[in-house]
């Protein structure tokens, strides 16, 4: 209600002279529409009869009828006439009566009046959803702005050059305004201008002198406001059209918003897809290389991407999917049909390719840490090989040419004999080293099926060891022919050196194969298998003793044969010639294996150590493991939770869902530790963990998806916040809907069936029972809440549903009738009434996807609005 609150302002005289001359100019012109005038508003109102006339033509309503009598109290009743009439129109008249305007008190007269106009001029101007003085202010300021010298900020001061009232002119009558050739200094001139033209062309009777206004330190207020309300009043067919104009920027600058967010949407896929189809290949390059160290360089590169690569990536796809929810929102809100991405953009291809990108990256690591374990393998075995088949040809040297050799022909019957038994100790050799050269075979066969690099040399190696292990074999078959040929004619050999030789060849070749098990390289990757090793060394050492005895056995039949030769005085021609295993050759090889007992032992217990350290940095890492899987799991069902719960404001629930958000990111140096433990991992070649079930990749997915929901989850807030504030949707109506959709919500999957919707909205007030009309209503609404006939109605469709069914939005005919006031009722519009009535890009934008106008009525460059208007609610180009 419009109170009079101003009625008893004790104006100064010369203000009280500014109101009279005001709103006597203001009053008279109204009264002389119906033919009359006043000169005295003190005088003239005094008996109501001039008052309710006024009161009748700027309301256009009909007052009681008038009491003509002279007498004091038929003044009075027509006065409270006329009082009453302004009171039934909301004003609250406060300390006046008919009285004292009956007695022509001049400040309860003017007071009147004053109120009068606020009611009838002012108070029903409305700008931008401001009314009364501040819709009047912001309408000049509005109308002035692009004015030099001019800036309205009240309605006394702003004034008092006179450039405010020619600025109002000129913007609505160029033609009748020289504005560049007016000073600021000269505001006399400027003033009189002003007033001298309104009252000669626009009908605005001159209110205030000139020098009233300028005489003054601070011209009078509301004889200004009065003055200026004419202006606004003569010029409303331009306020009509401006209204229309900005309606029409409005729903503009909605469908360019939507245009831009759609144009970043395709951008943003495009990158992201575009990467995806760039790093699958390298993901997908399962090409081995030759060594150990250039697939771990591949390795490291695949943690590079890991770390510094593909965060930035989930941040992008994430950021992807808020924008697609938030810009489908805004859709939804401004009546516009949904978005639909180019071809192959879809939010579910991004998914798919980023579901390829995860089942490439997966494939990958396991494929890098496959061949660096069959690499090691590799290099295990080619050194074994290289090992073997060393030992093996330094044994075979001189063979050859031993077998070779025609001795036994110059030989006495005792050399022979010693020959046959040297020969015979040879085979049993020969024979010893059968395993070592089908094990040399074996290890270059395993080489070639594992596709070792360099298996051609391994090839050749083992080719000329084969080679010369059956030519040993041939000479060594021809040698015992011949030597047989002629042992018909030797006599037996001395016994003892034949025994010593027969014990000595065995043992010689244990201590061989001793010495080359003590140097033997071992790979393992266990606690249990190095100490399988330890203890298969503890059994070797614990035969040594028994070894020992037999070496001493071996020696002192050497030296019981010195011993019966010296006590016979038989002297023996050189060595026993029977073996080239001498006592020295046995002890020196027996203090070899002395020394490489030791040494093994050392090794051993260097690589328990090694496995000890491995297997603590795999409690170490399941220890965080089990720990930070847990804690992305109930984050993640916490999340589910929250998204469902109803506590507080939305508003609330977004700063709830912010601060969690911040203690997810606030846990990343969690992850982060776990990053460094792997890798850690990784450089030990460690490739199995017994003491969890979680995995590096696990905890990196469950990481990204947690993130992702808890951003998508915020969104949703925000789109909910977005839908009700645009809607106008309170507080408690958006809690309202969300505590009917979470009661039928049973199994809180956050979306609902037909049949757990149909029993929401009944329980709303829904008529959708189960008869024809309610089948048919019921499927209405289900083909707006579910386009897709997915069979579940999510709370988002279910806010978007209800806020169309409480709320008013803009639409194509309201659009058509803003163009049709620009266009003055025409059923075209042409660019020039565009680029005067809009803004300069609100404009061009309309010109350059406005049709040419076919009708009839048609002008050249006529643009059609009706078609342009209905294709901003239909379907997107984009």
């Amino acid at each position: 209600m419009l109170r009079n609150e101003n009625l008893l302002w004790g104006p100064s005289p010369q203000g009280a002279h500014s109101h009279g001359r005001t709103f006597t100019a203001w009053c008279n012109s109204h009264l002389r529409k119906a033919g009359t005038q006043i000169e005295n508003i003190d005088e003239d109102f005094r008996d109501g009869l001039k008052l309710m006339l006024l009161l009748e033509v700027i309301s256009g309503e009909r007052l009681p009828k008038p009491e003509r009598g002279k007498m004091r109290v038929h003044k009075i009743n027509n006065v409270n006439k006329a009082l009453d009439f302004i009171a039934s129109k909301g004003v609250k008249l406060v300390s006046i009566g008919a009285e004292e305007i009956v007695d022509g008190n001049a400040k309860m007269t003017l007071g009147m009046i004053w109120t009068i106009i606020l009611r009838f001029a002012i108070q029903d101007i409305s700008v931008e959803e401001t009314s009364a003085k501040e819709g009047l202010l912001l309408w000049c300021q509005r109308k002035t702005a692009p004015y030099k010298n001019v800036n309205v900020q009240n309605f006394h001061i702003s004034w008092k050059d006179g450039l405010a009232f020619n600025a109002l002119i000129h913007r609505h009558r160029p033609e009748l305004i020289e504005y560049d050739k007016l000073r600021k200094d000269d505001p006399v001139t400027n003033l009189n201008n002003a007033f001298e033209v309104a009252e000669k062309y626009l009908d605005i009777p001159k209110m205030l002198d000139a020098e009233d206004i300028v005489g003054t330190l601070r011209p009078d207020e509301k004889a200004i406001m009065t003055y200026v309300s004419c202006f606004y009043h003569a010029f409303s067919g331009a306020q009509k059209a401006e209204t229309a104009a900005n309606r029409i920027c409005k729903v503009l600058a909605v469908n360019q918003e939507n245009e831009h967010l759609m144009e970043d949407y395709e951008k943003l896929a495009s990158d992201l897809l575009e990467w995806i189809r760039r790093t699958i290949p390298w993901l997908e390059d399962r090409v081995p290389q030759k060594t150990i160290q250039e697939m771990q360089q591949k390795l490291e590169d695949f943690r590079d991407y890991r770390r510094v690569h593909k965060p930035p990536k989930v941040q992008e796809k994430c950021q992807l999917e808020i924008n697609f929810n938030t810009l489908q929102t805004k859709l939804r809100l401004s009546n516009r049909p949904a978005f639909m991405p180019s071809e192959g953009k879809m939010v579910s291809d991004i998914n798919n390719g980023w579901q390829h990108l995860e089942q490439a990256e997966k494939g990958y690591e396991e494929w890098l840490l496959n061949e660096i374990r069959r690499l090691e393998r590799l290099d295990h075995l080619a050194e074994k090989f290289r090992q073997k088949a060393s030992i093996h040809e330094a044994w075979t040297d001189g063979k050859e040419a031993m077998l070779k050799h025609r001795d036994y022909e110059t030989a006495t019957l005792s050399d022979i004999k010693a020959l046959i038994r040297k020969h015979e100790a040879f085979e049993s050799d020969l024979a010893a080293h059968q395993d070592r050269v089908e094990q040399i075979a074996a290890i270059a066969q395993e080489l070639n099926e594992l596709d070792y690099y360099d298996s051609h040399n391994v090839n050749t190696r083992c080719q000329k060891i084969c080679d010369q292990w059956d030519a040993l074999g041939s000479l060594t078959h021809s040698r015992r022919e011949a030597l047989e040929k002629t042992e018909k004619q030797l006599e037996a050999i001395d016994q003892l050196h034949l025994e010593y030789a027969k014990r000595a060849a065995p043992f010689n070749n244990w201590m061989e194969s001793a010495m080359e098990d003590l140097q033997d390289m071992f790979i393992v990757h266990t606690i249990e298998e190095i100490e399988g090793l330890i203890s298969a060394h503890d059994q070797f050492k614990s035969t040594l003793p028994d070894a020992d005895r037999e070496r001493e056995a071996i020696l002192a039949i050497h030296k019981e044969a010195q011993r019966i030769a010296e006590s016979n005085h038989i002297k023996l021609s050189g060595s026993n010639p029977y073996t080239t295993v001498t006592p020295q050759i046995i002890n020196s090889k027996w203090e070899k294996v002395q020394q490489l007992v030791p040494k093994r032992d050392h090794a051993l217990l260097e690589e328990q150590s090694k496995q000890q350290s491995n297997e603590h940095l795999r409690r170490q890492f399941a220890s965080q493991a089990n720990v930070v899987g847990p804690w992305i799991q109930t984050k993640m069902e916490e999340i589910g939770r929250i998204s469902i719960e109803m506590n507080g404001t939305l508003e609330d629930q977004l700063s709830h869902l912010k601060q969690y958000e911040r203690s997810i990111v606030d846990y990343k140096p969690n992850l982060d530790l776990l990053e460094q433990q792997h890798q850690l991992i990784q450089e030990a070649l460690i490739f199995d963990n017994k003491h969890t079930n979680y995995t590096m990749e696990h905890i990196r997915v469950g990481w990204e998806q947690l993130l992702t929901t808890i951003a998508r989850t915020i969104n949703e807030v925000e789109n909910q916040i977005l839908t009700r504030d645009a809607k106008g949707i309170s507080q408690e109506q958006m809690q309202e809907f969300r505590a009917s959709f979470n009661h039928f919500d049973k199994d809180h999957g956050g979306a609902l069936g037909p049949e757990e919707f149909k029993a929401c909205l009944i329980s709303l007030g829904y008529d959708v029972e189960n008869d024809r009309q309610g089948e048919a209503e019921f499927n209405r609404i289900m083909s707006l809440v579910d386009p897709n006939h997915s069979g579940l109605v999510t709370f988002q469709a279910f806010i978007d549903f209800m806020s169309r069914e409480t709320t008013d939005t803009d639409t194509a005919d309201q659009v058509i009738a803003s163009f049709k006031v620009l266009a003055g009722d025409k059923n075209f519009i042409t660019a020039e009434e565009l680029r005067r009535e809009l803004p300069p890009d609100q404009a061009e934008y309309c010109i350059a996807r406005m049709a040419p106008y076919q009708g009839p009525d048609a002008v050249p460059g006529a643009l059609d609005y009706k078609s342009f208007s209905t294709a901003l609610y239909g379907e997107s180009d984009l």
